[in-house]
């Protein structure tokens, strides 16, 4: 848990205390636990999410951009390595069904999918990232997503 609140923050001491506030979360709301609609794991990891994000967000940090000059020569090398890029996560430790259904994504879209929902980046952070236009992203976590529902469903 801790390790994925990290990556979230990208702060070891805020990880820290985001996990203790998870706890605490956790404990206090046990009661309104519902097994059917999840497993425990996945509830406990989502309010850990849920809070690291909402950290984040309340942080006001400021995302540095590039300025034009340099985004104009950078741009045409981004945008087609994009299309190259190999997977950037290790998703296959956890085999079943979900494997497969990932498996079946394009790796550039596998990897925007996890950038948003593991590391919690912003759509316009995973166009940064990847150096692809904002609509692009939009579409293949769209897209993606409907995949994964359909093939998961």
């Amino acid at each position: 848990m801790l390790g994925v609140v990290q990556r979230i923050v990208n702060d070891r001491a805020r990880a820290e205390d985001i996990v203790h506030d998870a706890f605490i979360k956790i404990w206090s709301g046990a009661a309104g636990f519902d097994a059917t609609r999840g497993s425990a794991r996945g509830w406990m990891f989502t309010v850990a999410r849920h809070l690291a994000l909402n950290s984040v967000r309340n942080s006001a940090r400021e995302v540095s951009m590039d300025d034009d000059s340099d985004s104009d020569s950078h741009a045409q090398t981004t945008l087609e390595g994009w299309q190259e890029m190999g997977d950037a996560f290790d998703w296959r430790v956890n085999p079943g069904r979900v494997y497969t259904c990932l498996e079946q994504l394009e790796p550039v879209r596998r990897n925007c999918i996890f950038h948003a929902y593991v590391d919690g980046y912003s759509h316009q952070q995973i166009a940064q990232k990847l150096g692809a236009p904002l609509g692009t992203v939009k579409a293949w976590i769209k897209r993606s997503l409907a995949s994964l529902r359909e093939c998961i469903g």
